[in-house]
C-alpha cells in the first residue's frame, strides 16, 4: 500500500491572484500531481490532501501575510486537483503536516510501504512534513518535479536537506 500527501496545492498558493503565490514554478507542478493523483485513483494508494487553513487572527501572519484563512476561496484546493469523495482531506494551522492534525493515527491505520509526497512549499510545509514522516519511520519519495517554492535557493536546499539529513528519496 502506498499513500500520496498532496501539500498545500491551494488556491492562495497556486492561483496568480492568490494572496501567497508561490510564482511560476509552483503552476508548473500542477500537471504533474494531476498524473500522479488520477495513478493514485486507480491502484493500490491512499491519497491524503493536507491543507494549510488559517483563523483570521492567526500567529503565523505576523511572519506572512494572510492566506489560507478557514472558509475562504484561497483556502480550498485548486480546481484542477479537486478531491474525490474517497480522498482524506486534512486541515493544518502550522507547516507539519503533522502538527494538530491526526495525520499519524491516519498512516498507522492505512500502513504504508512508502509515503510519496508532492506540493508547496518545498522549504517550508513540504520539509517539515517530510521530517515528520521520517521521525516515524516511514519510507518517503519526494517528486522532484511535484515540488515547489517561491525562493529557489530554499527549495534546492531543501530537497538537498530532505535527501542527506532526512533520508528520503527524491525521485
Amino acid at each position: 500500500m502506498k499513500v500520496l500527501l498532496v501539500i498545500d496545492m491551494l488556491k492562495d498558493f497556486i492561483n496568480k491572484d492568490g494572496a501567497l503565490y508561490c510564482g511560476k514554478h509552483a503552476e508548473t507542478i500542477v500537471s504533474f500531481i494531476k498524473k500522479k493523483i488520477d495513478g493514485c485513483r486507480v491502484s493500490d494508494c491512499r491519497l491524503i490532501y493536507i491543507c494549510d487553513s488559517h483563523d483570521k487572527d492567526d500567529k503565523e501572519f505576523n511572519m506572512f501575510k494572510p492566506h489560507c484563512i478557514e472558509g475562504t476561496e484561497g483556502a480550498q484546493v485548486i480546481d484542477e486537483l479537486k478531491p474525490a469523495p474517497q480522498d482524506i482531506i486534512l486541515k493544518k494551522k502550522r507547516y507539519s503536516g503533522f502538527y494538530g492534525t491526526n495525520l499519524e493515527k491516519i498512516l498507522k491505520e492505512i500502513n504504508p510501504d512508502v509515503v510519496e509526497v508532492a506540493g508547496v512549499c518545498t522549504s517550508i510545509c513540504v520539509m517539515d512534513t517530510v521530517g515528520g514522516l521520517r521521525n516515524r519511520d516511514y519510507h518517503v519519495r519526494v517528486h522532484k518535479e511535484g515540488v515547489a517554492d517561491f525562493d529557489r535557493d530554499a527549495h534546492e536546499f531543501s530537497l538537498k536537506r530532505i535527501k542527506e539529513i532526512y533520508g528520503a528519496e527524491i525521485i
